[in-house]
């Protein structure tokens, strides 16, 4: 049987077939796929024998990094900083890059931009966003809302504001600090003020002046604070206590002080001493035992007293009468001899109470007596 001449030449070349049959199939593809990327890439100058994905020479192993110049650790804590773990309550650093009519739109680095409402942009009153931020500003911001289904999130100013308002008032309260704050509006119950943006209370019965309550709108008073209470948001403060401190600084127990009757209660007199008001106690008027003080005092009364007590803390000055009769009960028969007699009494009222604190008896106690 004779030999097939083209079976013995595959026989005897099979590399020479392999490559024939390489090349045919080249030439067809090329024909095909005019614009091949592999190609372009070599007219450009880049080697087309690019490693496949799968190929242990495309990986990249430890000793790779290590000669670019950082290790492992290092390349996780670079991918650290790009993950980002926003929660309610953090203060982030942002850059306003927009203002709009509702809000600002702030860059904390997020995956979306990030919202601050208009009602959130101050504790204060502002008119517009202009008056707080400015574009490219940076500044701090409160996150107030995990993100939502646009990966939103919402900021705050006011938030951080608010915060700090309350610890700078406590620390003002700790150091038992004067503030002057304007009144900017008054209620049957008192006045309102604001300390450090946060809306604080005057009592009316801490409100000392002469002037209606309603005509303190715009007037700067002196305070003390009172009550500091974050948890309820209760701010409130005393302007006669104000007013009683700057005034007891000048003043000392056992003075003699000229003052006018302005009310009268049926447990005592409140006396204005100098713009601060003092309580003539009715067990204080006279050594006699009177049913009501309006029987014994009027309104608009002048009348000498003698200082018993201050009280800073709670900003009160205790009064006395009784301590300047001449003879029990004059204050009762004769309110002319106390007044004209008022000095020598309480120069014996000292002495008398310098030798009490001599025998080592309590002076405060002996006055109250």
């Amino acid at each position: 049987m004779s030999e097939n001449p083209a079976s013995k030449v595959q026989e005897e070349n099979p590399e020479k077939e392999t490559s024939i049959s390489e090349e045919t199939m080249s030439n067809s593809q090329s024909a095909e796929f005019e614009n091949n990327p592999i190609d372009e890439l070599k007219e450009e100058g880049i080697p087309k024998n690019i490693p496949a994905a799968d190929n242990s020479t495309s990986r990249i192993n430890k000793g790779d990094l290590e000669s670019a110049g950082f290790t492992l650790d290092e390349f996780a804590s670079l991918l650290s900083k790009y993950d980002y773990n926003f929660k309610p309550g953090d203060i982030v650093n942002g850059t306003v890059f927009a203002l709009e009519s509702k809000g600002a739109m702030i860059d904390i680095g997020a995956k979306t931009a990030a919202f601050m409402p208009m009602q959130e942009v101050s504790i204060n009153r502002v008119e517009g966003l202009s008056d707080v931020l400015q574009p490219s500003e940076i500044r701090e911001f409160f996150i107030m809302t995990e993100e939502n289904e646009d990966g939103q999130l919402s900021l705050s100013i006011r938030r951080i504001e608010y915060q700090r308002a309350w610890e700078r008032v406590r620390q003002l309260q700790k150091e038992d600090a004067t503030i002057y704050s304007e009144v900017f509006a008054t209620n049957r119950g008192g006045a309102l003020v604001r300390v450090e943006g946060l809306r604080g209370f005057i009592p009316g019965s801490h409100i000392s002046t002469r002037k209606a309550k309603e005509e303190l709108v715009a007037d700067f008073l002196p305070l003390k604070f009172l009550e500091v209470d974050e948890e309820r948001n209760r701010l409130v403060l005393s302007h006669r206590r104000a007013l009683v401190e700057r005034k007891m600084n000048r003043l000392e127990v056992g003075e003699v002080v000229v003052g006018a009757v302005r009310g009268i209660k049926p447990y005592g007199a409140f006396i204005d001493i100098g713009g601060v008001s003092g309580l003539l106690h009715i067990s204080e008027i006279s050594h006699e035992h009177i049913e009501t003080p309006h029987s014994v005092l009027n309104v608009n009364d002048q009348m000498k007293v003698m200082i018993i007590d201050l009280d800073a803390e709670r900003g009160r000055i205790s009064l006395s009468t009784k301590a300047l009769e001449p003879e029990p009960g004059d204050m009762l028969t004769d309110p002319q001899k106390v007044f004209d007699k008022a000095e020598e009494m309480a120069a014996r009222y000292k002495q008398m109470l310098l030798e009490q604190a001599e025998e080592g008896e309590d002076p405060i106690a002996v006055m109250t007596i």
